[in-house]
């Protein structure tokens, strides 16, 4: 109820969003959201700014009698206030994000929506402030979020990585190591002490960080006639080679079942156990089997396997000059 109450005018466009975040429907909702500021575009940050600076701070009496207000009746008055009052504290944390190539609205949408997770579950009997609890949940909204726009390929996926991609571009500043591409080998073994992490590790994430995913309809040239992707080679096989390929591999099973059958049982069991099996088995096993020596076993095999090359290429030739014969008669 809260998100849903509030969100519409933060954050505008992505309602649903907001209220699946809560696992609250957008039905029966009849409160008002008249009066909260909503941020729209790189231009309105100023007047954005300006307006949020309106809401007053809160004491630490009042904030607790609003927060259980909030928790106790779900009071919206109290959980507007809550959120008014600390929409500054989601901007200056969106802030520090902006050297993502993210637009700074959507950034300070996403931490609205972090604060509006904290005020749903901020329990004020716990005896500290709103905004102290409130930093981690902005904080994680706003990382989610760009860890999810930053690549189609999903980074960050533990603890680890997404800490390393948060703080590589910091680290990178206070060693000046601002040089687009790859970093030095000594800013690497720096950067990968300070860090804590493994040099290959962070070569990979810079380069992630250097270098976003573009697209591959991206334009080649200005004209806007060819693309990328019009130039990446293709290394799979054709069409025509594939279907030669799969009647070359039928016609060379139906020769070697027709083949088979020329052999004895024992001969036909001792090749297909021998020849025929990803784990062949051993002439000892099949020794025991047929109650022979080893020696007789091999003999077996290499006598069979001879009679079998010769049969199935007798059969290749007499099938391609029926082939030959037909094709003249024509």
């Amino acid at each position: 109820m809260l998100l849903h109450f509030l969100y519409p005018t933060l954050v505008v466009g992505v309602v649903d969003y907001a209220s699946r975040a809560l696992g609250r429907g957008t039905q029966g909702t009849r409160m008002s959201s008249r009066g909260l500021p909503a941020l729209q575009g790189e231009g309105g940050l100023s007047r954005y700014l300006a307006e949020i600076r309106k809401f007053p701070l809160l004491a630490p009496e009042e904030e607790y009698m609003l927060a259980k207000r909030w928790r106790e009746h779900e009071d919206p008055d109290a959980a507007r206030k809550l959120v008014t009052s600390h929409l500054r504290l989601v901007a200056k944390i969106a802030m520090g994000y902006r050297g993502y190539g993210l637009p700074i609205s959507e950034i300070v949408a996403e931490g609205n929506v972090g604060l509006m997770q904290a005020v749903k579950r901020f329990d004020p009997e716990r005896g500290f402030r709103l905004a102290t609890y409130a930093m981690w949940w902005i904080r994680a909204a706003i990382q989610e979020f760009i860890l999810r726009s930053w690549s189609l390929v999903k980074i960050g996926t533990t603890s680890d990585q997404k800490k390393l991609f948060f703080n590589l571009r910091k680290a990178k500043n206070k060693i000046n190591a601002i040089e687009e591409g790859d970093l030095t080998p000594e800013h690497v073994a720096t950067l990968a002490d300070q860090l804590g992490v493994s040099e290959s590790e962070l070569v990979t994430m810079n380069r992630r960080l250097s270098a976003p995913d573009s697209s591959l309809n991206a334009p080649l040239r200005g004209d806007g006639e060819s693309e990328w992707q019009d130039w990446l080679a293709d290394d799979t096989l054709d069409q025509e080679t594939r279907m030669a390929e799969a009647e070359e591999v039928g016609e060379r099973r139906e020769l070697l079942s027709a083949a088979l059958g020329e052999l004895t049982e024992r001969e036909r069991e001792i090749i297909k156990a021998r020849r025929l099996q990803d784990e062949p088995a051993t002439l000892e096993e099949l020794s025991h089997k047929f109650g022979i020596s080893r020696e007789r076993v091999r003999q077996i095999e290499v006598r069979a396997f001879d009679r079998l090359q010769k049969s199935m290429r007798n059969a290749l030739r007499e099938k391609r000059s029926a082939m030959l014969d037909a094709r003249a008669a024509e």
